[in-house]
Order: structure tokens, then sequence, then C-alpha cells
């Protein structure tokens, strides 16, 4: 890991991965492996498998805990954060648990998101989770799933022991001062791929990410020179790269990002229903954002 000396492995880059389905959409396990392997080889920190990005809603539980002991195989635990966002509390502090006995060091936890849930809802989920004993980072979707964790919820969970970090995806960069106000200690990841630039400069202290499952070699410079504050290097590359990053905050990324990773010779295959493949136009346009990428040299 890049931080091994304060224990915080959600920092630096986590890939959420994309899932690698064969044609019949079963799950390749061993080309998942593979493309973990490949994704720290190219500068990225580790993975979060089950996230959004990981189709974790629709595989069954055995797939679901088999993906997490494919990367652990694969990396090691330590660079391991699996998404155990669950409807019940009990199903996600479970997953949590199975987090725990596969080898992972934190897990990355949604609040309830089969209803809107009000903020004792909220917390008790938080609570029942933190249970598994493993450092938990919350997610903040609020476009997904209706659930705010505004800061103030925010610095409330990290106050009461329940959460360490935030994988930040409202896209309202002016949280990350809020946030910092708040609760200094509470770590910041960048959660959308389109706003990195806005959020590293914010101090942001690792990237929960999507677009390296296609362009980690560039996606990996572009981040360290962010969080470094060198925006000689780091802006004109994000301009470059901000043609495709934007897709990751779009209903169609999944599919946007596996077809990305077909462009560059890698493999992202088909996703499962009731997911559908992207329509011509947006198809070109993913294809064409990429093809520029590498020929920019970029991949």
């Amino acid at each position: 890991m890049s931080h091994p000396e304060n224990h915080r492995p959600w920092r630096g880059i986590l890939v959420a991965t994309a899932l690698p389905l064969r044609d019949d959409l079963s799950v390749d396990h061993d080309r998942y492996a593979e493309h973990c392997s490949w994704l720290v080889a190219n500068g990225c920190d580790g993975v979060v498998p089950n996230g959004s990005l990981g189709e974790y809603q629709v595989l069954t539980p055995e797939e679901r805990a088999r993906v997490v002991e494919t990367a652990v195989a694969a990396i090691g635990g330590e660079r391991v954060m699996p998404g155990v966002a669950a409807y019940g509390s009990a199903e996600a502090r479970r997953w949590a648990e199975r987090a725990g006995e596969a080898g992972c060091a934190s897990v990355m936890l949604l609040p309830p998101n089969a209803y809107r849930a009000d903020e004792r809802s909220v917390v008790a989920h938080y609570t029942e989770v933190a249970k598994a004993g493993l450092p938990v980072v919350a997610y903040n979707n609020p476009i997904d799933t209706k659930v705010d964790l505004v800061p103030e919820l925010l610095a409330r969970l990290h106050g009461e022991g329940l959460v360490q970090a935030v994988k930040e995806f409202s896209g309202d960069v002016r949280r990350a001062y809020r946030i910092a106000e708040l609760a200094p200690e509470l770590d910041l990841l960048i959660g959308a791929d389109d706003v990195l630039l806005e959020l590293a400069v914010a101090g942001a202290k690792g990237w929960v990410a999507g677009y390296p499952n296609a362009l980690p070699r560039a996606s990996a410079q572009l981040y360290r020179a962010a969080v470094a504050g060198d925006l000689t290097t780091a802006l004109p590359l994000y301009r470059q790269l901000h043609p495709l990053l934007r897709w990751d905050s779009k209903v169609e990324f999944v599919q946007a990002i596996k077809l990305s990773m077909d462009v560059v010779g890698r493999y992202g295959g088909p996703v499962r229903p009731p997911r559908v493949p992207l329509p011509p136009e947006q198809e070109a346009a993913v294809r064409a954002a990429t093809e520029k990428a590498v020929a920019a040299g970029l991949s």
C-alpha cells in the first residue's frame, strides 16, 4: 500500500472494479483476478469489488462472496475494500463480517437504500454494520439512493466512531470544505471521476475510481499530480480525460466503462439485465472519446 504507516487502507486509488462476464453472463473469476493484478501493476492501490460498477445488485450471494475472495487472492486483503450494501442492516453486517473473514481491511457502505431513510435509520444502519469490526467507509450517492449523507450527518457518524471516510458522489464540491470543518479527521474520498481535480485540490485522501478500469496509468498520473497540487501536470491531463471521466456520473456508467475497456484492448464485455447495451449514438461517443485518449498516449 502507499500508506502503510497510518493503517488507512482506503487511501489512494481504489478502483471500483467492473466485473467481467462471459457471453452467457456468468462471472469470469479468472479474468477478474487478472484484472485486479493488472490494476495494481499499473499504479492503482487497490480495488472495491461489489460496488455499483461491479453490478453487485444482480449477483447471487455465492457470486458476490466469491468476487471478494478472488480479489483478495489476487492482490491481498489490505488492498480490497468490498461494497457491503444491502437492503437490510443484518445482511449488510453479514457481508462486512464475510469481508473480514476473507481478509479485507475495510468495507464501503451505502446508507439504507430500499426507501428514503431518515437520519435515525441511517445511524442505526451504520451502527449495526460497524459491529462487524472492520473500518467502514460511507458512500454518499444521493442521486441514486435518494438518501443524502449531508456533511452534518457524516460528522455525526464519524463522531460516533461509525465511519472513517466517505466516498462523496454528490458532485457538490462545496461539501468538501464543510466536511473538513465539521469532521477534520474524516477522510474525503473522491467518489465521482468528473470532479476529481476539484476534490483533490480540496484535500481528498483517496479516489474510489471508475475509469482506471480502462486507463489506470493515465488516471494514476492525474490523481497523483492533483493531490500533490501539481496543476501544471494535472489540469491538461484532466481536460484530456474529462470527456471520458464524465461518463462515470451518467446512468450508463457501467456500459460506458466496459466499452472503454474493450476499446483499449482489455476485456469489458457484456452487462447483466436489467442493464442493456448502449444505444448506437452513446456507443459512438464513448468509443470516439476512448480512441482519442489512446491516440494521445493515455492508455
